[in-house]
Parts: structure tokens; sequence; C-alpha cells
């Protein structure tokens, strides 16, 4: 095992790993923008660079600038943490000439899943279901309109390179098609550089299953069970849990060997992540689940799966990017209990979730109130009473996470915690978290991605000053 650990990120995935990095006896090394000097992943660091000001593209981005930090540290391993340079497969690269641990997959493996329509080529070739779609080489308006056509409305444009819900377009009627493929396009080249788009079928009953899986450098590859996000606003997760409510053992094992044919057909190493759609019309079943992407890194939802598994992944990312293999056998790795997450984000409801910006005057989460007992509510969180949040990063300033016997259990106690969320003057959207997690037909797990859209007149905030000090909306 390598002695020294840098993380190219900030905010909680930073402080997680350190978390793990510390118990291995690792000396840590955070980077940090400006607008970050005194942040929590900084002080939670053996030490910290300095890389550069507020804007992550001059600073936590910025390749060149991570690798001096690295090379100046005397760091010899480097996790990227999510988003930022994660998927950056020339960033991977760059690491390794530079005689450093890449702690991630393998730079071939970010390509070949970066795009969706070469990723949909290959997973065909593996033998995993995909949507019922078009992803070809002819992208003029008269082949995809005709494609579109044959495959039945409503569609789904999707941009080749898109993610997070840029780029996609849905199309309800063969009338509409030229203006969603203009908007698609449009998207797709200024987000991405890319204007090509693919087109599927719209499942109208969408859920979002994913596995984890999780490969090393002797060949091993295996799935740790799934996870359901269903629960989304626009395109966002907003509450995961796992397992997926309604996933019977026959359409668990269907759909686990396929994520796990999906990683071995790019010869994956380190934590990944492969995302399928399922149509719940009628219920989880083996055909009716199809590949979707595949996320080459660790995932913000990656706690529930440790806590139904007592894995520790980032553990498991830092022994197999040392070249140790997966500690586990398939067989071992157990699924006990049911865990949910929600994601608590500086946001105001109330103003369409605008970002609320400023200084953590009051912050106060499940479990501080009794600093004598040990809480049975996991946070993950990068910052503290006291600290900003900045106009310049993701809203994200926590995780609040369960564990139970039961989905039933866990749903209640997940929205009790919620309920205790005391932040000020920055608005969160715990109440909003709260009223989702109570909600009769989420508790019922019949959800889909159209949830929060389709129950909006529930979920949002109630008159002023019934909120109390959360102020979440």
């Amino acid at each position: 095992m390598f002695k020294s650990v840098l993380v190219a990120n900030r905010g909680e995935i930073a402080c997680r790993v350190f978390r793990t990095a510390r118990r291995l006896g690792l000396r840590t090394i955070a980077v940090h923008s400006e607008a970050d000097a005194k942040a929590l992943h900084v002080r939670e660091a053996d030490e910290a660079v300095l890389i550069g000001p507020a804007p992550a593209r001059e600073s936590y981005l910025d390749a060149a600038k991570v690798l001096a930090a690295a090379k100046a540290t005397g760091a010899e391993a480097i996790h990227p943490g999510y988003g930022f340079l994660s998927e950056n497969a020339d960033f991977a690269e760059a690491v390794m000439a530079a005689g450093l641990v890449w702690i991630g997959p393998p730079p071939a493996a970010i390509r070949a899943m970066g795009l969706k329509d070469a990723a949909k080529t290959l997973m065909i070739e593996a033998g995993v279901p995909v949507t019922p779609g078009y992803l070809g080489e002819d992208q003029s308006l008269d082949r995809l309109q005709k494609e579109a056509d044959a495959i039945g409305y409503p569609v789904l444009i999707k941009a080749v390179a898109g993610g997070g819900g840029k780029g996609m377009k849905k199309v309800e009627r063969a009338e509409d098609f030229a203006d969603g493929l203009a908007s698609a396009r449009r998207e797709g080249q200024s987000s991405f550089g890319d204007p090509r788009v693919l087109i599927e079928k719209y499942i109208t009953r969408p859920r979002h299953i994913e596995v984890q899986v999780f490969g090393d450098s002797h060949g091993t590859v295996v799935h740790l069970h799934e996870r359901d996000c269903s629960l989304q606003r626009r395109h966002q997760k907003v509450i995961e849990e796992a397992p997926a409510p309604g996933m019977d053992a026959a359409t668990r094992k269907a759909v686990t060997d396929a994520a796990v044919r999906a990683a071995k057909a790019v010869n994956y190493e380190g934590a990944g992540t492969i995302e399928f759609i399922a149509d719940a019309s009628e219920g989880l079943t083996a055909d009716r689940i199809w590949f979707m992407e595949m996320n080459t890194r660790l995932q913000v939802e990656h706690p529930v799966t440790e806590a139904i598994t007592g894995v520790d992944l980032v553990e498991w990312q830092l022994r197999v990017a040392a070249g140790e293999p997966i500690p586990l056998k398939q067989a071992d790795i157990p699924l006990n209990g049911w865990a949910m997450e929600a994601r608590l984000y500086a946001e105001d409801p109330a103003n369409g979730f605008l970002p609320s910006i400023g200084r953590l005057e009051h912050f106060l989460m499940p479990g501080d109130r009794s600093p004598y007992e040990a809480s049975d509510v996991r946070i993950d969180t990068g910052v503290r009473q006291g600290g900003r949040v900045s106009q310049f990063y993701d809203p994200m300033i926590a995780k609040i996470i369960v564990h139970r016997n039961n989905r039933d259990q866990a749903a209640a106690d997940l929205a009790e915690a919620c309920g205790e969320v005391e932040v000020w003057p920055v608005r969160t959207n715990a109440a909003f978290l709260k009223r989702c997690l109570d909600h009769p037909q989420f508790v019922a797990g019949d959800v889909d991605t159209g949830f929060i859209g389709e129950k909006e007149a529930d979920l949002m905030p109630r008159p002023l000053s019934t909120e109390g000090l959360q102020a979440a909306g």
C-alpha cells in the first residue's frame, strides 16, 4: 500500500476519503481554492495546498495544478472523488504518467463508457439489454425522424456525451420532433462540445435502478447489489435507497449479472456503477430493465451500499489501486437490512430551488443535540457551523443516511432525521425531503422518476413560519 493520498476534490467527498485513509494510516493531502481556504476538508487533511481562485476551472478542474500539488507534497496516489476530474481519462493518464497511483478505473474504461452511443454498442456486444432505440452514425433529420417514428412516441432524444439531464429532450408527437432535436443538439454542443444524439423509447413509468460493481487488476469483477435512485427532481437524485423496492431474487440476479458482464466488457477496475432504466408499469421484471449508462467513479449514494454490505468502498478503492485483490468473493458479500440516503442541499424550494449561499451561523445535524450518545444516523458532510456555502460549487452540504432492518423503519427514521436538521440563515431542502419521505406513495414504495413532479402540490413549502428553525422549504 502507498503511504500518502491526495484527494483532487473538495467538500463532503474529500472528507469521506480522508476518514478511511486516516484509518489505514495514510498521510492525507488536500487541495483547495481561495474560496475554500478555511473549508472542513482543508482542516481535516494532514497537509493542504492552494491551487487557485474560486472558480473550479481555475482550481479543481486544472489538472496541471493538481499534479503540481501532488509533486510538491510527495503524494504517492491521487483519489479524484466524484465530479470535477473524476471521469477525465486524460487526467487519469497524466497521473499515471507522473508515476503516481490513480485511484480509479483504467483510462480506456473511462473512454469506453464516456459516450452513450459507443457504450450502448459495447453493451449489446456483451449481451447486456439496452433500451430500444437508435444510436447510428446517420445524424440527418430525415433519418432520425424516421427512427423516432418507428420506435413510437413518446421518445427521448439524448446527447451522446450528455449527463445530468443536459441535452435530453422528451418528444410526445412526431410534429414536435424537429424542434426537440434542435434543442438537444444545441445543449449537447454547448455543454459537451458534441451535437450528436441518440434516440430511445421513452419509458412511461421509469425507475432508476443501478448496480454497484467493483473490479480489480486480477480479473475479478463483483457486484454489491442494487440501489434505487428513482426519487429525482429534474434528473437530479434526491433520495436513494438499497435494495430496490419490489426487486425479487430472480430479477436481482438478472440485473446484477448483466452489470458484471458490462464491467467485464471494459476490463473494469475499481468502483463503478452500471445504471439501468426499468419500466415499472407492471412491476420490476428482468425483461423490462435496460442498460442506460455507466458511471466510472464512486457515486454520491455509495453509503447506502456500504450500509447493507458492511463494506467500506473507499478502502476497497485504495486497496485495489495498490494492486491488492478484492477482499471478498461474490458469495460472501451480504445484503443486510435497508438503507436510505437523503441529499441535503443549500437551496430554497420556495424560490424555485435556487441555491442559498452564505455563512452557516447555525448548523445542527441529527445526533448533534446529544453529544454523549452515539447517533445511529450517518452524516457525511463537508461543512461545519461557521463555514460558508459558496456560489462557486455544488450546493449539496450533507448526506443523511440511515440503516434499519426494513424499509418502513428506514423511511420513518430518515424522515425524522430530516426533521431534526437546523440550518440558519442559509435555507435548505430538509423539510422538502421530509415531506417526500412521509408521503404515503413513497412509503408504499410506489415511486418512479416522475413522482416529485406529479406530487408537487403535496411536497412544496407550506405557508411561511410553519417550518421551524431549519427554514428549509
